[in-house]
């Protein structure tokens, strides 16, 4: 290919890529690899193709042109083409592209072949939904794939569900003085069988709040008082902030999470245990 050709689409590349025109954006990059594949700044035009095609969740694409930036990256060093392809490859269940790709990244993984369940914290996912802004909080799995332990207010999503977010940080929920990350949902990996129900609860004690919860908890299972969720805007959503637990006594209503035919029993079993404890208007809403 001529050099004066070559320039003109690497700037219509970037041109594409400033008004986020991702489909052009991608579709230059990848015919300027079409003739110089090994150029000595090819190594960035594969990266920038295969993050062009995640942002259009194009996954086959992101993966095959992931794992050319990937074979052009230095290992063991951060750099993001390794996580990236993670990324497509966890999406795509290529789990051993995606374990080599983590190691790639610089991440040390639980040994084993196949889809990783590691322990690696606890973070928030701010939901993927169309005008909400519902973060939830979950545990980590592998560097990209996260289970919901909250019971979500947003219609559709569940407690137990697996999701897959993003690497970049936006946003922090401060707890007893430690942060967790708040990342943005990719996609939901997997769904969970585990409908959602609201009921009225009258309680005593804070505690006895707390005993539900436990309840449910220790079952696997979740429970979340209305008090402890904070509808935030957008903007409010994705900053830092200081998130302090608030469970309060008298009557109010407890979303929970648990198979149909065993939350009556769980709610029976946490009344019989105290003196001012009482349920009622049990609905399932998703």
């Amino acid at each position: 290919m001529h050099e004066d050709k070559a320039r003109e689409l690497y700037e219509q590349a970037r041109e594409a890529w400033a008004t986020e025109q991702w489909q052009v954006a991608a579709d230059r990059y990848e015919e300027l690899l079409g003739h110089l594949p090994d150029a000595p700044s090819s190594a960035h035009w594969w990266y920038d193709a295969a993050l062009a095609h995640k942002f259009l969740r194009n996954w086959d694409k992101a993966f095959t042109l992931g794992r050319e930036a990937a074979a052009r990256a230095p290992r063991g060093e951060g750099d993001p083409a390794f996580w990236n392809l993670g990324i497509a490859a966890t999406v795509l269940r290529e789990w051993a592209v995606a374990r080599d790709a983590w190691t790639g990244f610089g991440i040390t993984l639980p040994e084993g072949e196949g889809e990783i369940f590691g322990s690696f914290g606890i973070c928030c996912v701010r939901l993927d939904t169309d005008s909400a802004h519902e973060v939830v909080w979950a545990v980590r799995l592998c560097p990209t794939r996260a289970r919901v332990v909250s019971v979500p207010v947003t219609p559709g999503r569940r407690f137990g569900e697996v999701v897959l977010h993003d690497g970049e940080p936006k946003g922090e929920r401060t707890v007893d003085g430690r942060g967790h990350s708040v990342f943005d949902e990719i996609l939901r990996f997997e769904t969970s069988d585990l409908p959602t129900h609201t009921v009225t609860v009258s309680a005593g004690a804070a505690s006895d709040i707390d005993a539900l919860e436990t309840v449910f908890t220790q079952q696997g299972y979740g429970a979340e008082p209305a008090s402890s969720f904070e509808f935030l805007c957008a903007c409010c959503s994705e900053g830092s902030r200081e998130q302090t637990r608030s469970v309060h006594a008298g009557t109010q209503q407890v979303s929970a999470a648990a198979p149909v035919d065993e939350i009556p029993e769980l709610l029976d079993t946490w009344a019989a245990a105290g003196p001012e404890r009482s349920w009622a208007d049990l609905a399932i809403v998703g």
